[in-house]
């Protein structure tokens, strides 16, 4: 299932048809239209799993029940031979949507405990005349939806819902200040007034003219002591197993990305000695000579050949990036400056393959970023720069990888308590934005501060331990709203459904419990990991540092770009809408092409910023 919208109130043939002509870039299978009661709904469906007969909306018997959803349910087999075991009957030939009706008709809203997959869910009880919405336990999925003129609309994707003549698209200013620190819009807010999305975990039921929101279910980091290292790297590559074997169930071809790395390297390995055919792998490589990009290629190539795979690789340049920056803007209806290599890559499985397996979550579940590789030395410097010169060995431990370097450590420590200094890492504080925002946004956006948001998380965090309180923070924010976004809206652009295997939610959980040490442990990262997927990979992909799958893109802003930047941020472009200092833009690109600093992530930042103003507000 690719995307879903609809919404609760009268029909609406005229909205109705607008809708399903909004999400038709969405995937090239079946269209459904839904009318029961005073709910209507326009869906398209990317074929997965059963083909012929997997046809949504789907109806229990009596048709009191039914559900459209998004994504898909691994276990569904399973469930399915459980139910048929205590009297319920399938119309489907194995179709996962199915499941989810007399599963609801089993446990009524505990049916989304028993669920291991990536969704979004609505599910329509006409007797109960109440509607259930529920997103996945990490958020890879997206829901959306909005209250207009007595109406709730709901969707995979806000074009859809604007689509609807009931809603509008004025901006959310307060979501949109936001953007400048987080690269991307968070959750619950979208970049419109009057649409949100569920978080992750979270569902909503709409019942007698009321929404009500709550969370079915969060990640809780809390450290099981007993766990030995030789334990816990046994029981994450069983985990991870298990789970690759799960989502390798479809009844169309699938493949896998490979950029060189620990993450996917680690999921290739395990396709390969699960399937039984020969894998697909997928490379992101470049027409220019950048630092580090051609070990990229080298170790793709590497771990390709070693489990031999049918490898591809898409060449990409300047020009596909600037070319596409409309395309990726209408895939996410919002501001959006993260990584966006996933469309370029997909573009290429899309002509192989209908499903690719990911490495994705496994840098937010056992810590590899720079908060990540910070906050265990932050935690104990206070109490150990008075002695540098005599520690011991386990002492010399907590301050990796930043034994070397105190003054650098002492600066963070002075910008404050562990909010504070995360709010930092950000593209733009709170204090940065006083300089880089207009006094009518300020003045829009009174009293809003990024670092509030940081502090919650915080603040609501269980465990004291420093690294699993920032996995917690990435895990509720960067995760869903960036990294996950970007994976999902960029691949289902080219109909391709994407399935990490580090989020199941089982090895989620088990990671939780394991203590920061182990993940990252005297400044190696992804310890644990490395030490589970020992003998699987090879040692040199193990062992080589992390470069990330990210654009080049400081590069090309400071030579091949330069036209496109200039003529989006001219003054005029600018005072389209008024937000922005264009003193302080200037002084951001000529800082830039004078190679004092570089501003490169900044200046994309507005670049997208700017493009998603004009194509939208």
């Amino acid at each position: 299932m690719c995307g879903i919208c609809g919404f609760t109130g009268s029909p609406d043939h005229l909205s109705l048809n607008r809708m399903t002509q909004a999400i038709v870039h969405r995937g090239p299978d079946d269209v459904g239209f839904w009318e029961r009661a005073d709910i209507s709904l326009a869906m398209r469906r990317l074929s997965i799993v059963d083909l012929e007969t997997g046809q949504q909306p789907v109806f229990n018997e009596d048709g009191s029940i039914g559900v459209v959803f998004n994504g898909e349910i691994y276990n569904h087999p399973e469930l399915r031979s459980e139910l048929e075991a205590v009297g319920h009957r399938f119309q489907t030939h194995h179709s996962d949507t199915e499941v989810l009706v007399h599963l609801y008709e089993e446990y009524g809203d505990d049916f989304l405990h028993r669920l291991n997959g990536m969704f979004a869910i609505a599910l329509w009880d006409s007797r109960r005349q109440r509607l259930l919405l529920a997103r996945d336990r990490a958020g890879i999925k997206p829901l959306y939806f909005g209250r207009f003129q007595g109406r709730l609309l709901f969707a995979s994707e806000i074009k859809s819902i604007l689509a609807h003549p009931t809603a509008s698209a004025s901006p959310n200013f307060r979501a949109l200040y936001h953007y400048f620190s987080f690269k991307n819009i968070p959750a619950p807010m979208s970049a419109f007034a009057g649409i949100e999305q569920l978080r992750p975990g979270e569902r909503a039921i709409f019942e007698n003219g009321e929404l009500k929101r709550d969370r079915w279910w969060s990640l809780r980091f809390q450290e099981d002591t007993s766990l030995d290292e030789g334990s816990a790297a046994e029981r994450i590559r069983a985990l991870l197993e298990d789970s690759v074997r799960l989502r390798m169930r479809a009844d169309v071809p699938f493949g896998a990305y490979l950029s060189g790395g620990l993450d996917s390297s680690s999921v290739v390995a395990l396709m390969s000695r699960i399937g039984g055919r020969r894998v697909q792998t997928f490379s992101l490589v470049y027409a220019d000579d950048f630092r580090h990009k051609a070990a990229d290629q080298a170790y793709a190539r590497q771990v390709a050949k070693l489990y031999d795979t049918d490898h591809h690789e898409y060449v990409l340049t300047h020009t596909d990036v600037r070319d596409s920056i409309d395309a990726v803007v209408a895939a996410f209806d919002e501001p959006f400056s993260g990584v966006t290599s996933t469309y370029f890559v997909t573009r290429l499985i899309a002509k192989h393959v209908k499903v690719a397996l990911s490495g994705d979550g496994a840098d937010e579940l056992f810590g590899s970023y720079l908060p990540h590789r910070l906050a265990r030395p932050l935690h104990h410097f206070p109490q150990l720069r008075a002695r540098l010169g005599d520690l011991s060995v386990a002492e010399k431990d907590m301050l990796q990888p930043y034994l070397d370097q105190p003054d650098y450590l002492s600066g963070m420590l002075a910008t404050g308590d562990e909010a504070k200094r995360r709010s930092a890492l950000y593209l733009w504080d709170d204090q940065g934005k006083q300089a880089l925002l207009s006094e009518k946004m300020l003045a829009l956006c009174a009293d809003e501060k990024t670092e509030s948001l940081i502090r919650e998380l915080y603040s609501t965090c269980d465990t004291s331990d420093p690294l699993n309180r920032a996995l917690n923070c990435d895990f509720q924010t960067l995760l869903p709203d960036q990294v996950l976004a970007f994976v999902d809206r960029l691949s289902m652009a080219h109909s391709v459904e994407v399935r990490p295997p580090f989020l199941d939610y089982r090895l989620m959980e088990f990671a939780a419990s394991l203590p920061g040490v182990m993940k990252i442990s005297n400044g190696r990262v992804k310890h644990i990991l490395k030490e589970a997927v020992r003998g699987l990979i090879p040692d040199a992909v193990i062992d080589r540092p992390k470069e990330g799958f990210v654009l080049p893109i400081d590069t090309w802003l400071l030579n091949d770009m330069w036209d496109y930047v200039e003529a989006l941020l001219a003054p005029e472009r600018l005072d389209r809408h008024g937000l922005l200092q264009y003193k302080a833009v200037r002084t951001l690109l000529d800082d830039h092409y004078a190679r004092k600093a570089n501003n490169g992530p900044r200046i994309w930042n507005l670049l997208m910023f700017q493009h998603w103003w004009e194509r939208y507000v």
